[in-house]
């Protein structure tokens, strides 16, 4: 009972968002320090070695988790302005000077901590914020071209075109959840449609001129015609795993699979865990997802919050469901990481961050179901116009005004 009020005290928010990220990161502990074995031996180091420095990731991952969800996401929305304008030179000096890792400059080592750090993932979130904040304050001009539509899509299209030339599956996958938030932020479906157009025009101009490109068309024609030697390894593992698996640690193809710790988790989790294990991972995934979504139906009055919750956890979720489909052939290989689960750096701690400022939404809808004393104005005035208008068609009073409730 004690340990339940402890964490009702300083754990706010959705407890089943908090219990499926812990979920979430147990389960990738147990996957990394099995999966971890060739790189050991590689090294000539213990397992004990990165599982310790995955761990010190997650666990400052939850510190930083936990600092987020106490802070007002309000906050995000202004800072979200300087971000977006401090990801330009950073994405444009990784892409000249970056730390090159299998061909591809998409990183940036951090001095004294000697640390990798991809900016990418710094600019996802920024621009993800950046967006739903926009799109929150603009409501009242949504469908003018010039004030609203011009200056969200020159943004989106400046840093994913940033990320794209050597992380083209990332920069989809941003673009893709700027779309949707675009589409349910009610942005014109004539402009909408513009965008497809341009971006389809965009990406076959992108094949032609990154120095990527015979990578990406590998791929693809391995996944339509041919399998490549990293889907032909998870295969076997997902093939040989039966129901149970073959048991934690018991993986053979993690000997094979090119980075089995981060791309090819999922398959490794697989073999040793079997199908059980794979549903439970895409249940932990989806339940989050679910519970993300149902906060940002409780965010009636708040655009920007139900805006900020779709599009970080449409950003997790998708981003595991197409990491868990290319470890069983249903995706051609794109490289991303299995979130809060695959060893990693700072792409743990941006994750956890996201995850934080959805607990903060969160713990806003729980406080706002409770009997509320009074409400002060500064606390109104981030309504967007219309968002007061529907305050004061379900109030009856003007959103600048000051409410008084009974405790009863």
């Amino acid at each position: 009972m004690n340990q339940i009020s402890f964490f009702s005290k300083y754990f706010k928010g959705d407890p089943w968002l908090w219990i499926s990220t812990f979920m979430i990161s147990f389960i990738g502990i147990l996957a990394v320090y099995s999966a971890i074995t060739p790189l050991a031996s590689q090294k000539n180091v213990i397992n004990e070695l990165f599982l310790g420095k995955h761990i010190f990731m997650i666990i400052l991952g939850f510190v930083m988790m936990f600092f987020m969800h106490r802070l007002d996401y309000r906050i995000l929305g202004t800072l979200s302005v300087f971000a977006i304008w401090l990801c330009v030179p950073l994405l444009i000096y990784t892409l000249v000077q970056g730390v090159n890792i299998h061909n591809a400059s998409r990183w940036l080592r951090l001095p004294i901590i000697n640390l990798t750090f991809q900016p990418s993932d710094f600019a996802k979130l920024a621009l993800i914020v950046y967006v739903a904040r926009q799109l929150s304050v603009k409501q009242k001009n949504i469908k003018d071209f010039y004030a609203t539509f011009l200056p969200i899509i020159f943004w989106i299209a400046i840093i994913c075109g940033l990320i794209a030339p050597m992380n083209l599956s990332t920069a989809s996958m941003l673009f893709f959840v700027c779309f949707i938030l675009m589409f349910i932020g009610r942005i014109s479906l004539i402009h909408l449609a513009l965008i497809v157009c341009i971006s389809v025009v965009g990406l076959v101009g992108l094949f032609k001129v990154s120095p990527r490109s015979e990578t990406w068309q590998k791929r693809i024609e391995s996944y339509l015609y041919e399998d490549s030697f990293q889907s032909e390894q998870a295969k076997i593992a997902v093939a040989t795993s039966g129901f149970l698996g073959k048991g934690p640690g018991k993986s053979t193809q993690k000997y094979l699979l090119p980075q089995p710790y981060n791309d090819f988790i999922f398959a490794i989790i697989i073999e040793e865990y079997g199908l059980l294990g794979a549903l439970s991972v895409m249940f932990l995934y989806l339940f989050f997802a679910y519970r993300a979504l149902l906060t940002a139906s409780k965010m009636q009055e708040r655009t920007f919050g139900t805006l900020l919750v779709i599009g970080l956890s449409l950003n997790i979720s998708l981003q595991a469901l197409v990491n868990m489909g290319v470890a069983v052939n249903v995706l051609p290989v794109t490289g991303l990481a299995l979130p809060m689960l695959s060893m990693g750096g700072t792409s743990i701690l941006f994750n956890a961050i996201a995850v934080g400022i959805i607990i903060s939404i969160s713990r806003e809808a729980d406080e706002n179901k409770q009997p509320i004393v009074s409400i002060r104005e500064e606390n109104l005035t981030d309504m967007t116009p219309d968002e007061k208008t529907v305050h004061k068609e379900r109030t009856g009073r003007k959103a600048n005004k000051p409410l008084q409730f009974n405790k009863n």
